[in-house]
């Protein structure tokens, strides 16, 4: 068998490469690429789409996963060469379903309107992206119907993100979790709101952009496999198990938004960071899932970078960076203000405990559009109704509202949001047992230490890549299922101490 897995893994490296350039063309288009390249790049973006799918699907690779067969029931489950042969059958069955030719469409249409997407917010032109959302909406259909027999038209969707996710399991538990939220949110905000004005004062992009990185590199990031650029709307992305690479974003008048958006995407990027080398150029080579990916970022963006323990050491940091901004205010206040919550219209910049309800948001309207009962032309005024409803205010334009976002303008409606209301569930469970094996961790934090947490999610997540479904990593890491009390109870003790509830 081992001339067979060596063919595999040829076949497979192939279609890894084919794809990681397909992620370096799209990491350009989002940073540095002039608007005069937009057809070109989704022409480009289209034949690479076709190309590495037409690789990932080659008979060859479905004849060797026949031959190998007999020697995967041989091996025990969770090694390596059973995994690998497993996660490539599952894939290969899926994108056997799919010509070719739809994801090539679906590639360029996608880039275009992306592209449309960086002209259109700023503008608050809505209309002009209006038809493409409409295609896109219709090509996620199309998409959803190569996999017949669907409870829902959402289900196949979710499953590229989250595997064996489905869209009445996902109601379900975002019910759950929304009762639960509700109280604690009405309970917070019928006090005064805690005051915030130190983020909000000048605080030059340069110098953002300097502490931010100083930050990340602290936590563990790996500027030699990786680098930070500036984007529309930050995101992560992974060329090689060696080339990892974040993107932020800088607003100079709030301190928030570039720091906590380099923390969250430098979480993603030490998850492939934190990969197996061996598994490179094979699909072991990534984040099992969406909400694994998310358990990741939003644990050290917000219950590492949102901590008291993280403060205590940074602050006097942020304070000889930005003396004149922060002259006077205290480790208290500071705390408290990157701790606000509020009902508030942005999801990027909402609280740990008002963020979730963002999130429903966007599930509930993407399912209504795939289900046709909201259509594309309504979805503006749907957006501030929702908003009305959930959070008690309206956007002033839809830059701000429908547009804020990037995800149904640069990818895809349906199984787009969900993983991180799953990642903020997960991450708490990860990080309870982490605090469990290593209660030294606040106390190291407070000293600037990171590597105690980061060992211990590389030993336990990161390292395994896509080897077991989130499931099975849950299951092995805690000992049990998914289940929001850890959530819950880190979210009632934190805010509570804070709030005084």
């Amino acid at each position: 068998m081992e001339k067979q897995l060596k063919e595999l893994k040829s076949h497979l490296m192939e279609a890894y490469d084919l794809g990681r350039a397909g992620a370096v063309l799209g990491w350009d288009e989002m940073t540095y690429m002039p608007p005069g390249g937009a057809a070109a790049r989704a022409r480009q973006s289209a034949l690479l789409a076709r190309l590495t799918h037409e690789k990932s699907i080659d008979p060859a690779i479905g004849k060797l996963l026949d031959e190998l067969r007999p020697y995967e029931e041989s091996l025990p489950y969770d090694s390596d060469n059973a995994s690998l042969i497993r996660v490539t059958r599952r894939e290969y069955e899926r994108a056997i379903k799919v010509p070719p030719q739809f994801m090539a469409e679906l590639y360029e249409h996608i880039s275009k309107s992306y592209n449309a997407w960086v002209t259109a917010r700023p503008e608050n032109n809505y209309k002009a992206l209006e038809p493409l959302l409409e295609r896109t909406v219709d090509l996620c259909r199309q998409l959803a119907d190569f996999f017949p027999g669907y409870e829902h038209c959402a289900d196949p969707l979710i499953d590229f993100n989250d595997y064996g996710m489905k869209a009445t399991t996902l109601r379900s538990l975002f019910a759950h979790l929304r009762r639960e939220l509700i109280p604690i949110v009405q309970a917070i905000t019928s006090q005064p709101p805690a005051d915030d004005a130190c983020l909000k004062l000048h605080y030059p992009k340069a110098d953002q952009l300097d502490f931010s990185m100083e930050v990340v590199k602290q936590l563990g990031y790996d500027l030699n496999r990786g680098r930070q650029d500036l984007t529309h709307h930050p995101f992560t992305t992974s060329f090689s198990l060696g080339d990892v690479r974040i993107t932020t974003r800088v607003n100079e008048d709030f301190l928030g938004d570039c720091l906590f958006s380099s923390i969250h995407e430098a979480g993603h990027a030490m998850y492939e960071q934190g990969i197996r080398m061996e598994f490179e150029g094979t699909p072991l080579a990534g984040g099992t899932s969406a909400g694994v990916h998310e358990s990741q970022s939003r644990t050290w963006e917000n219950l590492v970078g949102r901590s008291r323990s993280f403060w205590e050491f940074f602050y006097p940091k942020l304070q000889a960076k930005f003396p004149d901004q922060l002259k006077g205010i205290s480790l208290d206040t500071f705390y408290q203000a990157v701790n606000k919550v509020q009902r508030s219209l942005i999801r990027t910049e909402a609280d740990e405990v008002t963020y979730n309800l963002h999130i429903m948001i966007r599930f509930d309207i993407e399912l209504a559009l795939l289900e046709g009962n909201l259509l594309v032309r309504d979805l503006p005024e749907y957006w501030h109704v929702r908003y009305n409803a959930d959070m008690g205010m309206r956007a002033p334009d839809d830059r701000d509202g429908v547009m804020q976002d990037v995800h149904w303008f640069g990818g895809l409606v349906g199984g787009s949001f969900q993983g991180y209301t799953l990642g903020n569930i997960i991450g708490a469970q990860f990080f309870t047992h982490a605090l469990a094996a290593h209660p030294e961790i606040p106390n190291e934090m407070s000293q600037g230490k990171f590597e105690t947490l980061h060992k211990w999610l590389i030993d336990n997540v990161y390292q395994h890549g896509s080897k077991f479904t989130a499931t099975e990593l849950i299951e092995k890491v805690t000992g049990g299922p998914l289940s929001i009390e850890p959530y819950l109870t880190y979210l009632r003790s934190k805010y509570g101490e804070l709030y005084k509830l």
